[in-house]
Protein backbone atom coordinates (compact mmCIF):
# COMPACT_ATOMS: atom_id res chain seq x y z
CA UNK A 1 0.00 0.00 0.00
CA UNK A 2 1.20 3.50 -0.88
CA UNK A 3 1.98 6.02 1.44
CA UNK A 4 -1.44 8.10 0.40
CA UNK A 5 -3.50 5.57 0.91
CA UNK A 6 -1.52 4.23 4.39
CA UNK A 7 -2.28 8.04 5.63
CA UNK A 8 -5.31 6.82 6.33
CA UNK A 9 -4.67 4.22 8.90
CA UNK A 10 -5.76 4.67 12.45
CA UNK A 11 -3.14 3.43 15.39
CA UNK A 12 -5.30 0.33 15.63
CA UNK A 13 -5.18 -0.37 12.36
CA UNK A 14 -1.12 -0.12 12.20
CA UNK A 15 -1.59 -2.14 15.83
CA UNK A 16 -3.03 -4.91 13.92
CA UNK A 17 -0.82 -4.71 10.56
CA UNK A 18 2.38 -5.24 13.54
CA UNK A 19 0.61 -8.02 15.09
CA UNK A 20 0.17 -9.84 11.91
CA UNK A 21 3.66 -8.63 10.53
CA UNK A 22 5.32 -10.85 13.59
CA UNK A 23 4.65 -13.84 12.24
CA UNK A 24 5.24 -13.35 8.45
CA UNK A 25 8.11 -10.74 8.51
CA UNK A 26 11.06 -12.26 5.93
CA UNK A 27 14.47 -12.02 7.94
CA UNK A 28 16.68 -14.27 5.70
CA UNK A 29 19.51 -13.40 3.97
CA UNK A 30 18.90 -12.29 0.39
CA UNK A 31 21.97 -13.40 -2.07
CA UNK A 32 21.57 -13.98 -5.55
CA UNK A 33 18.17 -13.41 -6.03
CA UNK A 34 16.14 -14.97 -3.13
CA UNK A 35 15.94 -15.52 0.66
CA UNK A 36 18.45 -18.13 2.39
CA UNK A 37 19.48 -19.04 5.67
CA UNK A 38 22.51 -18.18 6.93
CA UNK A 39 25.12 -20.99 6.36
CA UNK A 40 25.32 -21.69 9.99
CA UNK A 41 21.49 -21.83 10.81
CA UNK A 42 22.07 -18.87 12.81
CA UNK A 43 19.50 -16.40 13.93
CA UNK A 44 19.27 -13.07 16.22
CA UNK A 45 16.47 -11.27 17.66
CA UNK A 46 15.43 -8.00 16.26
CA UNK A 47 13.77 -6.05 19.17
CA UNK A 48 10.72 -3.67 18.94
CA UNK A 49 11.77 -0.59 21.11
CA UNK A 50 8.85 0.69 22.27
CA UNK A 51 7.93 -2.32 24.07
CA UNK A 52 11.49 -3.94 24.60
CA UNK A 53 10.02 -7.26 23.22
CA UNK A 54 11.04 -9.73 20.27
CA UNK A 55 9.48 -8.59 17.15
CA UNK A 56 11.28 -11.21 14.85
CA UNK A 57 14.07 -13.16 14.15
CA UNK A 58 16.77 -12.49 11.61
CA UNK A 59 18.97 -15.09 9.83
CA UNK A 60 22.24 -14.07 11.15
CA UNK A 61 24.98 -13.96 8.34
CA UNK A 62 28.54 -14.84 9.12
CA UNK A 63 31.95 -14.27 6.92
CA UNK A 64 31.08 -17.51 5.13
CA UNK A 65 27.77 -15.81 4.30
CA UNK A 66 29.80 -12.72 3.27
CA UNK A 67 31.34 -14.65 0.86
CA UNK A 68 28.69 -16.56 -0.62
CA UNK A 69 27.10 -12.72 -0.79
CA UNK A 70 30.46 -11.69 -2.31
CA UNK A 71 31.01 -14.48 -4.48
CA UNK A 72 27.25 -14.02 -6.04
CA UNK A 73 27.41 -10.26 -6.86
CA UNK A 74 31.29 -10.88 -8.66
CA UNK A 75 29.69 -13.18 -11.13
CA UNK A 76 27.05 -10.81 -11.46
CA UNK A 77 29.83 -7.82 -12.32
CA UNK A 78 31.84 -10.08 -14.32
CA UNK A 79 29.06 -11.46 -16.53
CA UNK A 80 27.74 -7.85 -17.14
CA UNK A 81 24.40 -8.92 -16.52
CA UNK A 82 23.90 -5.52 -15.17
CA UNK A 83 26.39 -3.31 -16.95
CA UNK A 84 26.00 -4.73 -20.25
CA UNK A 85 22.25 -3.38 -20.19
CA UNK A 86 21.96 -0.50 -22.58
CA UNK A 87 21.79 2.86 -19.63
CA UNK A 88 17.97 3.57 -20.61
CA UNK A 89 17.43 -0.49 -19.62
CA UNK A 90 18.78 0.09 -16.34
CA UNK A 91 17.39 3.49 -15.99
CA UNK A 92 13.39 1.89 -16.63
CA UNK A 93 14.65 -0.88 -13.87
CA UNK A 94 15.81 1.90 -11.35
CA UNK A 95 12.52 3.66 -12.08
CA UNK A 96 10.03 0.60 -11.71
CA UNK A 97 12.41 0.04 -8.14
CA UNK A 98 11.31 3.77 -6.70
CA UNK A 99 7.74 2.79 -7.80
CA UNK A 100 7.70 -0.11 -6.21
CA UNK A 101 9.06 1.36 -2.77
CA UNK A 102 6.81 3.68 -3.09
CA UNK A 103 3.96 1.16 -3.67
CA UNK A 104 5.46 -0.60 -0.59
CA UNK A 105 5.52 2.32 1.49
CA UNK A 106 2.93 0.98 4.32
CA UNK A 107 4.90 -2.50 4.59
CA UNK A 108 8.34 -0.32 4.83
CA UNK A 109 7.00 2.22 7.07
CA UNK A 110 6.11 -0.65 9.62
CA UNK A 111 9.33 -2.87 9.48
CA UNK A 112 11.21 0.92 10.46
CA UNK A 113 8.89 2.00 13.44
CA UNK A 114 8.96 -1.55 14.56
CA UNK A 115 12.51 -2.51 14.22
CA UNK A 116 13.90 0.80 16.09
CA UNK A 117 10.75 3.26 16.80
CA UNK A 118 11.04 5.89 14.32
CA UNK A 119 7.08 7.47 14.51
CA UNK A 120 4.95 5.68 11.51
CA UNK A 121 3.84 9.20 10.56
CA UNK A 122 7.70 9.97 9.96
CA UNK A 123 8.02 7.09 7.44
CA UNK A 124 5.39 7.28 5.51
CA UNK A 125 5.96 11.41 4.96
CA UNK A 126 9.39 11.14 4.99
CA UNK A 127 11.95 8.33 5.13
CA UNK A 128 10.11 6.15 2.29
CA UNK A 129 9.20 8.99 -0.35
CA UNK A 130 12.78 10.11 0.60
CA UNK A 131 13.92 6.69 -0.27
CA UNK A 132 12.36 6.47 -3.49
CA UNK A 133 13.15 10.49 -4.59
CA UNK A 134 16.52 9.46 -4.27
CA UNK A 135 16.27 6.16 -5.95
CA UNK A 136 15.11 8.31 -9.25
CA UNK A 137 17.06 10.72 -8.94
CA UNK A 138 20.34 8.12 -9.13
CA UNK A 139 18.49 6.40 -12.17
CA UNK A 140 18.38 9.82 -14.29
CA UNK A 141 22.28 9.86 -13.61
CA UNK A 142 22.89 6.52 -15.38
CA UNK A 143 23.45 8.29 -18.58
CA UNK A 144 24.99 11.20 -17.19
CA UNK A 145 28.52 9.50 -16.51
CA UNK A 146 30.35 10.66 -19.07
CA UNK A 147 34.29 10.74 -19.62
CA UNK A 148 36.13 12.92 -21.80
CA UNK A 149 38.25 13.77 -24.61
CA UNK A 150 41.59 15.86 -23.93
CA UNK A 151 42.94 18.38 -26.39
CA UNK A 152 46.61 16.22 -27.24
CA UNK A 153 48.76 17.04 -30.32
CA UNK A 154 47.17 15.59 -33.81
CA UNK A 155 49.26 11.81 -33.40
CA UNK A 156 47.32 10.96 -30.69
CA UNK A 157 43.92 10.82 -29.21
CA UNK A 158 42.98 10.01 -25.13
CA UNK A 159 40.48 9.31 -24.14
CA UNK A 160 39.61 9.38 -19.89
CA UNK A 161 36.40 6.72 -18.92
CA UNK A 162 34.75 6.85 -16.07
CA UNK A 163 34.34 2.71 -15.12
CA UNK A 164 32.10 1.57 -12.22
CA UNK A 165 34.71 -0.14 -9.57
CA UNK A 166 33.04 -3.96 -9.18
CA UNK A 167 31.93 -5.37 -6.14
CA UNK A 168 30.86 -2.40 -3.61
CA UNK A 169 30.02 -3.31 0.10
CA UNK A 170 27.86 -1.43 1.98
CA UNK A 171 27.09 -0.90 5.80
CA UNK A 172 24.11 1.15 6.86
CA UNK A 173 23.05 2.45 9.92
CA UNK A 174 20.01 2.05 12.08
CA UNK A 175 18.97 5.79 12.28
CA UNK A 176 17.20 5.78 8.68
CA UNK A 177 17.45 1.95 8.19
CA UNK A 178 15.88 2.32 4.76
CA UNK A 179 17.07 5.90 3.67
CA UNK A 180 21.03 5.77 4.60
CA UNK A 181 21.04 2.27 2.58
CA UNK A 182 19.37 3.65 -0.46
CA UNK A 183 21.75 6.63 -0.03
CA UNK A 184 24.87 4.04 -0.74
CA UNK A 185 23.25 1.33 -2.90
CA UNK A 186 21.17 3.50 -5.44
CA UNK A 187 24.26 5.31 -6.34
CA UNK A 188 26.40 1.89 -6.48
CA UNK A 189 23.96 0.77 -8.88
CA UNK A 190 23.63 3.41 -11.11
CA UNK A 191 27.56 3.75 -11.39
CA UNK A 192 27.48 -0.05 -12.48
CA UNK A 193 28.63 -1.79 -9.36
CA UNK A 194 27.49 -4.92 -7.81
CA UNK A 195 25.99 -4.42 -4.21
CA UNK A 196 26.64 -6.46 -0.94
CA UNK A 197 24.71 -4.67 1.63
CA UNK A 198 25.35 -5.04 5.37
CA UNK A 199 22.14 -3.63 7.56
CA UNK A 200 22.36 -2.64 11.03
CA UNK A 201 21.03 -5.62 12.81
CA UNK A 202 18.74 -3.43 14.98
CA UNK A 203 17.15 -2.97 11.87
CA UNK A 204 17.28 -5.17 9.01
CA UNK A 205 13.83 -6.18 7.57
CA UNK A 206 13.14 -3.06 5.40
CA UNK A 207 16.72 -3.05 3.94
CA UNK A 208 15.64 -7.13 2.65
CA UNK A 209 12.61 -6.31 1.20
CA UNK A 210 14.11 -3.33 -0.45
CA UNK A 211 16.69 -6.25 -2.46
CA UNK A 212 13.27 -8.32 -2.92
CA UNK A 213 11.54 -5.56 -4.26
CA UNK A 214 15.10 -4.32 -6.84
CA UNK A 215 15.11 -7.93 -8.20
CA UNK A 216 11.02 -7.82 -8.74
CA UNK A 217 11.58 -4.25 -11.11
CA UNK A 218 14.14 -6.50 -13.13
CA UNK A 219 17.20 -5.93 -11.25
CA UNK A 220 19.37 -9.27 -12.29
CA UNK A 221 19.91 -11.71 -9.41
CA UNK A 222 23.44 -11.22 -7.75
CA UNK A 223 23.51 -7.66 -8.38
CA UNK A 224 22.15 -6.55 -4.97
CA UNK A 225 22.52 -8.76 -1.99
CA UNK A 226 21.69 -7.88 1.55
CA UNK A 227 23.68 -10.18 4.56
CA UNK A 228 22.37 -9.38 8.17
CA UNK A 229 24.29 -10.11 10.63
CA UNK A 230 26.80 -8.57 13.72
CA UNK A 231 28.89 -5.78 12.69
CA UNK A 232 31.72 -6.99 14.54
CA UNK A 233 31.54 -10.56 12.54
CA UNK A 234 29.89 -9.75 8.84
CA UNK A 235 30.45 -6.25 8.80
CA UNK A 236 34.24 -6.69 9.79
CA UNK A 237 34.26 -9.37 7.02
CA UNK A 238 32.88 -7.33 4.23
CA UNK A 239 35.53 -4.82 4.82
CA UNK A 240 38.42 -7.49 4.66
CA UNK A 241 37.33 -9.14 1.78
CA UNK A 242 40.08 -9.17 -1.14
CA UNK A 243 36.94 -9.22 -3.65
CA UNK A 244 35.16 -5.89 -2.03
CA UNK A 245 36.84 -2.72 -4.52
CA UNK A 246 34.85 -0.45 -1.97
CA UNK A 247 33.31 -0.01 1.20
CA UNK A 248 30.86 2.27 1.98
CA UNK A 249 29.97 2.87 5.59
CA UNK A 250 27.82 5.28 7.75
CA UNK A 251 28.25 4.80 11.58
CA UNK A 252 29.90 5.88 14.34
CA UNK A 253 33.54 7.46 14.08
CA UNK A 254 35.24 4.77 16.31
CA UNK A 255 33.70 2.11 13.84
CA UNK A 256 35.09 4.44 10.91
CA UNK A 257 38.42 3.77 12.10
CA UNK A 258 38.46 0.36 11.66
CA UNK A 259 37.21 0.57 8.48
CA UNK A 260 39.64 2.21 7.48
CA UNK A 261 42.05 -0.68 8.84
CA UNK A 262 40.72 -3.21 7.81
CA UNK A 263 40.93 -1.83 4.03
CA UNK A 264 43.93 -1.19 4.69
CA UNK A 265 44.97 -5.17 6.09
CA UNK A 266 42.67 -6.64 3.15
CA UNK A 267 42.97 -5.13 -0.94
CA UNK A 268 43.34 -1.20 -0.20
CA UNK A 269 39.58 -1.02 -1.23
CA UNK A 270 38.50 2.82 -1.47
CA UNK A 271 36.83 3.50 1.72
CA UNK A 272 33.76 6.11 2.30
CA UNK A 273 32.79 7.05 5.94
CA UNK A 274 30.26 9.64 7.05
CA UNK A 275 30.48 9.45 10.37
CA UNK A 276 29.61 11.33 13.82
CA UNK A 277 28.99 15.19 14.68
CA UNK A 278 28.07 17.52 16.71
CA UNK A 279 26.73 20.51 14.96
CA UNK A 280 26.77 24.09 16.07
CA UNK A 281 23.67 25.97 15.69
CA UNK A 282 24.89 29.79 15.61
CA UNK A 283 22.25 31.97 16.64
CA UNK A 284 23.23 36.23 16.36
CA UNK A 285 21.62 38.84 18.11
CA UNK A 286 20.50 40.33 14.27
CA UNK A 287 18.93 36.70 13.17
CA UNK A 288 16.35 37.71 10.97
CA UNK A 289 13.29 35.60 12.67
CA UNK A 290 13.28 34.72 16.32
CA UNK A 291 10.52 32.22 15.66
CA UNK A 292 11.71 30.44 13.04
CA UNK A 293 15.10 30.34 14.31
CA UNK A 294 13.93 29.16 17.67
CA UNK A 295 11.74 26.36 15.91
CA UNK A 296 14.62 25.24 13.96
CA UNK A 297 16.99 25.45 16.81
CA UNK A 298 14.45 22.67 18.49
CA UNK A 299 13.83 20.50 15.63
CA UNK A 300 17.23 20.53 14.79
CA UNK A 301 17.96 18.49 18.31
CA UNK A 302 14.61 16.79 18.52
CA UNK A 303 13.61 15.27 15.15
CA UNK A 304 14.30 11.59 14.77
CA UNK A 305 14.27 11.11 18.92
CA UNK A 306 17.77 13.31 18.26
CA UNK A 307 19.41 10.41 16.71
CA UNK A 308 20.84 12.10 13.93
CA UNK A 309 24.71 12.59 12.61
CA UNK A 310 23.91 16.07 11.98
CA UNK A 311 21.79 16.94 15.34
CA UNK A 312 22.01 20.60 16.19
CA UNK A 313 22.90 19.71 19.50
CA UNK A 314 25.29 22.48 20.25
CA UNK A 315 22.92 25.82 20.51
CA UNK A 316 24.88 28.87 20.95
CA UNK A 317 23.27 32.09 20.92
CA UNK A 318 24.81 35.68 21.37
CA UNK A 319 25.18 36.86 24.82
CA UNK A 320 22.55 39.97 24.09
CA UNK A 321 19.46 37.60 22.95
CA UNK A 322 20.43 34.26 25.41
CA UNK A 323 17.38 35.03 28.05
CA UNK A 324 15.07 35.08 25.04
CA UNK A 325 16.13 32.64 23.20
CA UNK A 326 16.08 30.39 25.97
CA UNK A 327 12.98 31.83 27.22
CA UNK A 328 11.03 31.08 23.90
CA UNK A 329 12.84 27.27 23.53
CA UNK A 330 11.15 26.47 26.45
CA UNK A 331 7.61 28.05 25.55
CA UNK A 332 7.97 26.51 22.13
CA UNK A 333 9.97 23.45 22.63
CA UNK A 334 8.76 21.94 25.75
CA UNK A 335 5.73 20.31 23.98
CA UNK A 336 6.76 20.28 20.33
CA UNK A 337 7.66 16.71 20.65
CA UNK A 338 6.15 14.27 22.61
CA UNK A 339 7.34 10.92 23.23
CA UNK A 340 4.68 8.11 22.45
CA UNK A 341 3.53 5.11 20.63
CA UNK A 342 5.50 5.07 17.54
CA UNK A 343 2.64 3.33 15.80
CA UNK A 344 -0.02 6.10 16.63
CA UNK A 345 0.46 8.57 13.43
CA UNK A 346 -0.41 11.50 15.85
CA UNK A 347 3.12 10.26 17.72
CA UNK A 348 6.20 12.48 16.50
CA UNK A 349 8.49 11.29 18.99
CA UNK A 350 9.71 7.82 19.32
CA UNK A 351 11.73 5.65 21.74
CA UNK A 352 15.70 5.41 21.29
CA UNK A 353 17.11 2.21 19.01
CA UNK A 354 17.48 0.18 22.22
CA UNK A 355 18.45 -0.39 25.93
CA UNK A 356 21.62 0.62 25.98
CA UNK A 357 21.20 3.19 23.66
CA UNK A 358 18.97 5.14 26.38
CA UNK A 359 21.38 4.47 29.25
CA UNK A 360 23.78 6.15 27.40
CA UNK A 361 21.83 9.36 27.07
CA UNK A 362 20.71 9.38 30.21
CA UNK A 363 24.34 9.07 31.53
CA UNK A 364 24.89 12.10 29.64
CA UNK A 365 22.11 13.49 31.09
CA UNK A 366 23.86 12.84 34.27
CA UNK A 367 26.74 14.27 33.37
CA UNK A 368 25.34 17.79 32.62
CA UNK A 369 23.63 18.11 35.98
CA UNK A 370 26.81 17.23 37.73
CA UNK A 371 29.26 19.44 35.77
CA UNK A 372 26.87 22.59 36.17
CA UNK A 373 24.61 22.52 33.75
CA UNK A 374 20.68 24.19 33.92
CA UNK A 375 18.26 21.51 33.25
CA UNK A 376 15.11 23.38 32.06
CA UNK A 377 13.17 20.27 31.13
CA UNK A 378 13.19 17.04 30.52
CA UNK A 379 16.41 14.58 31.81
CA UNK A 380 14.61 11.29 32.16
CA UNK A 381 12.06 8.65 30.80
CA UNK A 382 8.38 9.79 30.53
CA UNK A 383 6.14 8.74 32.85
CA UNK A 384 4.07 5.20 32.00
CA UNK A 385 6.88 4.54 29.35
CA UNK A 386 9.46 2.78 31.55
CA UNK A 387 9.00 -0.61 29.59
CA UNK A 388 10.38 1.17 26.56
CA UNK A 389 13.66 2.73 25.43
CA UNK A 390 12.01 6.55 25.84
CA UNK A 391 14.22 9.58 26.95
CA UNK A 392 12.36 13.02 27.17
CA UNK A 393 12.89 15.73 25.08
CA UNK A 394 15.50 17.84 27.31
CA UNK A 395 16.49 21.49 27.39
CA UNK A 396 20.08 22.03 29.10
CA UNK A 397 21.15 26.07 29.65
CA UNK A 398 23.89 27.67 30.95
CA UNK A 399 26.39 24.90 29.24
CA UNK A 400 30.00 25.37 28.92
CA UNK A 401 31.58 24.41 25.77
CA UNK A 402 34.28 22.07 27.81
CA UNK A 403 31.27 20.00 29.18
CA UNK A 404 30.99 16.71 28.29
CA UNK A 405 27.42 17.22 26.87
CA UNK A 406 28.89 19.71 24.95
CA UNK A 407 32.20 17.87 23.78
CA UNK A 408 30.93 14.33 23.24
CA UNK A 409 28.20 13.10 20.40
CA UNK A 410 25.03 12.12 22.63
CA UNK A 411 23.09 10.53 19.76
CA UNK A 412 19.77 11.67 21.88
CA UNK A 413 17.23 14.19 22.12
CA UNK A 414 19.42 16.46 24.56
CA UNK A 415 20.09 20.38 23.56
CA UNK A 416 22.62 22.21 24.94
CA UNK A 417 22.21 26.43 24.56
CA UNK A 418 25.92 27.82 25.49
CA UNK A 419 26.90 31.36 25.51
CA UNK A 420 28.92 33.99 23.36
CA UNK A 421 30.16 36.66 23.18
CA UNK A 422 31.49 37.52 19.61
CA UNK A 423 32.13 35.98 16.01
CA UNK A 424 35.55 35.43 16.72
CA UNK A 425 34.27 33.53 20.14
CA UNK A 426 31.65 31.58 18.60
CA UNK A 427 33.87 30.74 15.93
CA UNK A 428 36.78 29.13 18.23
CA UNK A 429 33.97 26.91 19.93
CA UNK A 430 32.17 25.56 16.86
CA UNK A 431 35.50 24.10 15.60
CA UNK A 432 36.44 23.26 18.71
CA UNK A 433 35.27 19.20 17.96
CA UNK A 434 37.11 16.46 16.36
CA UNK A 435 33.54 16.59 14.09
CA UNK A 436 32.37 18.44 10.64
CA UNK A 437 29.82 17.70 9.61
CA UNK A 438 27.41 20.46 9.66
CA UNK A 439 26.44 24.00 11.21
CA UNK A 440 24.45 26.61 10.64
CA UNK A 441 24.21 30.35 10.76
CA UNK A 442 21.94 32.98 11.86
CA UNK A 443 22.24 36.75 10.59
CA UNK A 444 21.54 39.00 8.68
CA UNK A 445 24.56 40.68 7.83
CA UNK A 446 25.33 38.63 4.58
CA UNK A 447 29.01 39.62 4.91
CA UNK A 448 29.22 38.11 8.18
CA UNK A 449 27.07 34.87 6.98
CA UNK A 450 29.69 34.86 4.16
CA UNK A 451 32.73 34.96 6.48
CA UNK A 452 31.27 32.70 8.95
CA UNK A 453 30.64 29.93 6.19
CA UNK A 454 33.99 30.03 4.76
CA UNK A 455 35.85 30.15 9.29
CA UNK A 456 33.74 27.03 10.04
CA UNK A 457 35.11 23.77 9.58
CA UNK A 458 32.17 21.36 8.45
CA UNK A 459 31.20 19.88 5.21
CA UNK A 460 28.03 21.95 5.03
CA UNK A 461 26.93 25.37 6.87
CA UNK A 462 23.02 26.06 6.41
CA UNK A 463 22.63 30.27 6.61
CA UNK A 464 19.18 31.32 8.11
CA UNK A 465 18.00 27.16 8.11
CA UNK A 466 18.83 24.30 8.82
CA UNK A 467 18.91 20.81 7.36
CA UNK A 468 17.93 21.46 4.29
CA UNK A 469 18.18 21.28 0.77
CA UNK A 470 17.70 18.68 -2.07
CA UNK A 471 19.41 16.28 -4.48
CA UNK A 472 21.53 18.69 -5.29
CA UNK A 473 22.79 19.09 -1.91
CA UNK A 474 26.12 17.03 -1.42
CA UNK A 475 26.19 15.49 1.98
CA UNK A 476 29.63 14.74 3.86
CA UNK A 477 31.64 16.62 6.39
CA UNK A 478 34.96 17.40 7.93
CA UNK A 479 37.58 15.97 9.44
CA UNK A 480 36.21 12.91 11.83
CA UNK A 481 32.72 13.40 10.24
CA UNK A 482 34.23 11.58 7.29
CA UNK A 483 35.41 11.48 3.84
CA UNK A 484 32.73 11.00 1.54
CA UNK A 485 29.27 12.90 -0.02
CA UNK A 486 26.10 11.22 -0.20
CA UNK A 487 22.70 11.72 -1.71
CA UNK A 488 23.92 13.76 -4.56
CA UNK A 489 25.74 13.01 -8.29
CA UNK A 490 29.09 13.33 -6.71
CA UNK A 491 28.31 10.26 -4.78
CA UNK A 492 27.65 8.35 -8.31
CA UNK A 493 31.42 9.59 -9.51
CA UNK A 494 32.64 8.20 -5.89
CA UNK A 495 31.44 4.63 -6.92
CA UNK A 496 33.53 4.51 -10.50
CA UNK A 497 37.44 4.89 -11.15
CA UNK A 498 39.22 6.54 -13.95
CA UNK A 499 40.79 4.84 -16.69
CA UNK A 500 42.94 6.84 -19.53
CA UNK A 501 43.38 5.33 -23.34
CA UNK A 502 45.66 6.57 -25.47
CA UNK A 503 45.89 6.15 -29.05
CA UNK A 504 49.04 6.52 -30.96
CA UNK A 505 47.78 7.41 -34.45
CA UNK A 506 50.70 7.20 -37.07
Amino acid sequence: MNAHAAKEYTKEDWKKLASDAETSVEGRLFINGEYCEAADGGKFEVINPSTNEVFALASEGTEKDIDRAVAAAKESYYSRTWLKMAPRKRMDIMYKFADLIDQHAAELSLMETLNMGKPIGDCLSSDVPASATNIRFMAESIDKINGKVTNTHDKALHLSLREPLGVVGCISPWNYPLLMAVWKIAPALAAGNSVVLKPAEQAPHSCLKMAELFVEAGGPPGVFNVVNGYGEVAGKALALHPDVSKISFTGSTEVGKLILQYAGQSNMKKVGLECGGKTPQIFFADLPDMNRAVEAAYEGIYSNMGEMCNAGSRIFVEQSIYGDFVDQFIADGKDAYMPGDPLDPETNMGPLVTSEAQSRVLGYIESGKSQGAKLHFGGGVPSGMEAGCFVEPTLFSDVSNDMKIAKEEIFGPVASVIPFDNTEHVTQMANDTIYGLCASVWTSDVNRAHSMAKSIEAGIVYINCFDEGDMTLEFGGYKQSGNTKDSCFESVLGYTQSKSVWYSLR
